[in-house]
This record gives structure tokens, C-alpha cells and sequence, in this order.
């Protein structure tokens, strides 16, 4: 594939105020009040998380990351994987503190400043997930494991800017009044794992019923 998953060439989109940036790990500590959210159902529009990439035309690939939350605990506390191209237009992935009884794995998807949100409930005491974000040229597909080696699809995507070059990576905020230190490891680039869809071709049309 020509490309890896090198930290000293990711870039910041609002830098926070405590980080730490290694080979193989990267701690975010988050501040109150941050989150990623443009317009839909809740009307606000909120766009100052932190977030942490590289960038790459690259069009087939995967990219791999370990997030761990130990300390999160209020509600809406999050971190995850990440596709940022600008404000109106981003993707990302993350486990929500929700209550003491559970949390939300979820994706957002946000097109034309307008967000979505597709999520499932876990239980509040599981403080580790693995995310694969896999790319092929405009469309995406988002991945979760509990163990790094068994994935299962959390979403399939088009970004309606995201043909081109692309930022990707991590984030991590706090919307309400908490704060705590998101840990990245496991960060690696492959060849797209996402297969070629081998099934109805484009043109096939279904004969009606």
C-alpha cells in the first residue's frame, strides 16, 4: 500500500490542553464542554473536539485502532476513531457513557452539516474497544471488535467529500462538565480489507414482484 500509520506525521484539529503523542500510544485528556454534532433532532451545532490525523490520497485502505476509557464515566464521555474533512462533513465512531447501567457504541455520520446517529446499547462496564475504519474512494465502512481480532460491521457509508484526500484518526471530548484521558495504541494501516462487493453488479435491476 505505500503508507503507514506514522504519529509524528498526524496533525491536530483543535489541540487540546493535555496530550501525549508516542511511537505506538496516544493519551487525550478531554475538557469540558467538547463534543461533534451538527444540527439534526437536537438543533445545536457543536464542532470543538479535538481531533488528531493524518492524511493520505490513498483510496483503498484500513486503519486499525485500540481506544481505552478507564476513566470515563459521566454521561456522553467519549472516544473513538475518526474522519474529519471539515465541519459540516466528518464520520467518526465511540463508545458514549450513558449511565451506570449502560453505554452507547455508536456512529455518526454527518453529510452536508447534518448528522446521524446509529448506536446499540452495551454494558457500562466495558472499557476497551477496537475500531476499523476501511475506505474504498467515497464510501466507508466502520467496524468494532471487543478482542482486535473479531470485527463486526457497525455501519457502511457514502461521504459526499470524501472521494479525494482524506483526514483520519482519533478524538476524544467530554460535552458536559468532565473530563477524563482517552488512550489510543494498536494504531496500524493494511491493504483495504473491506472486499469488493461481489453480488448484484450496478446495472442488475430485480424483477418485480
Amino acid at each position: 500500500m505505500g503508507m503507514e500509520f506514522d504519529t509524528a506525521a498526524l496533525k491536530w484539529t483543535r489541540k487540546p490542553e493535555q496530550y501525549s503523542i508516542e511511537k505506538d500510544k496516544i493519551e487525550i485528556t478531554t475538557v469540558p464542554g467538547t463534543d461533534l454534532w451538527q444540527r439534526t433532532y437536537y438543533h445545536f451545532r457543536n464542532d470543538n473536539a479535538p481531533v488528531l490525523q493524518m492524511e493520505t490520497d490513498e483510496k483503498y485502505f484500513s486503519f486499525l485502532v485500540k481506544t481505552e476509557f478507564t476513566q470515563s464515566g459521566h454521561r456522553f464521555d467519549q472516544c473513538g476513531v475518526v474522519m474529519y474533512l471539515d465541519s459540516e462533513n466528518w464520520l467518526k465512531a465511540s463508545v458514549e457513557y450513558e449511565s451506570e447501567q449502560f453505554q452507547h457504541l455508536g456512529s455518526v455520520v454527518t453529510n452536508g452539516g447534518y448528522s446521524d446517529w446509529a448506536t446499540t446499547e452495551i454494558p457500562a462496564d466495558v472499557k476497551m474497544m477496537w475500531y476499523r475504519l476501511s475506505r474504498r474512494e467515497d464510501d466507508y465502512c466502520i467496524e468494532c471488535s471487543y478482542n482486535g481480532k473479531d470485527f463486526c460491521q457497525m455501519r457502511i457509508c457514502h461521504m459526499a467529500k470524501g472521494a479525494g484526500t482524506v483526514r483520519f484518526g482519533v478524538y476524544a471530548c467530554s460535552p458536559e462538565q468532565s473530563s477524563f484521558t482517552a488512550v489510543f495504541t494498536g494504531m496500524s494501516l493494511t491493504d483495504c480489507v473491506w472486499k469488493a462487493h461481489d453480488g448484484q453488479r450496478p446495472e442488475d435491476r430485480r424483477n418485480p414482484l
